[in-house]
């Protein structure tokens, strides 16, 4: 026969089991929703706004992801999140204050790598290696094309059919002039499968890679 403390024991242990995963659980699923609510956002600003109010509200959205990293700072999906909205909001301001924006998103990615690196099917290196050969290289940034290759091909190893690590990939190939190349990765990322509760976010990339495609056809008729 068990002895009765060790059985309230046992009990106290399965209890505290059950809480804590219960927790995490609760945690999962309040991080899930936020995160929808950034990528949703994010995509309506990136792709259904222009000029000024496009600006306005990407400084919103982004102060809204500094409350989610704030939030669950050893969570990858809010750094990677955090990340992205950095550096789309760069290119959408350009100038002076671009530069900086992409150096804080490179900080997001880096730590949302070392959290976990195949985070949301690797998006942090694929964001990452985007940035690498978008910025100027160094003395004024730290823009490495070797870097942002090796980056890029690790995200289509990870998620080899996935519309954005294809279609990245391909925007590389096309500034490094290697138009045959981007124009195989462009109609990958064209049949990729759509993404769930993403509508929108797929309907501005399958435009963005429509329009590729007519500039790589100019540039391989040359």
């Amino acid at each position: 026969m068990k002895h009765p403390r060790f059985y309230f024991c046992s009990c106290l242990l399965f209890i505290c089991l059950i809480s804590s995963a219960n927790a995490k659980a609760d945690l999962e699923a309040d991080l899930d929703a936020e995160i929808a609510q950034l990528q949703q956002r994010w995509a309506e600003v990136n792709y259904q706004l222009e000029g000024k109010t496009q600006i306005t509200e990407f400084e919103n959205l982004l102060h809204q992801a500094d409350k989610v990293t704030s939030q669950y700072p050893e969570q990858a999906a809010a750094w990677i999140w955090s990340g992205i909205i950095k550096s789309t909001y760069a290119g959408a301001k350009g100038g002076l204050g671009a530069l900086k924006l992409a150096k804080q998103s490179k900080k997001d990615l880096e730590k949302a790598m070392e959290l976990d690196a195949d985070a949301l099917q690797g998006s942090a290196y694929a964001s990452l290696g985007t940035l690498y050969f978008s910025v100027p290289g160094w003395p004024a940034g730290f823009g490495d094309d070797e870097k942002a290759s090796e980056l890029l091909l690790h995200a289509l190893t990870i998620n080899p059919d996935g519309i954005d690590s294809n279609y990245f990939y391909a925007e590389f190939l096309s500034d490094q002039k290697r138009y045959s190349e981007a124009k195989t990765y462009y109609l990958k990322a064209r049949v990729a499968a759509p993404r769930p509760n993403r509508p929108v976010a797929d309907a501005g990339r399958q435009d963005e890679i429509t329009l590729a495609l007519l500039e790589i056809e100019k540039h391989l008729k040359e």
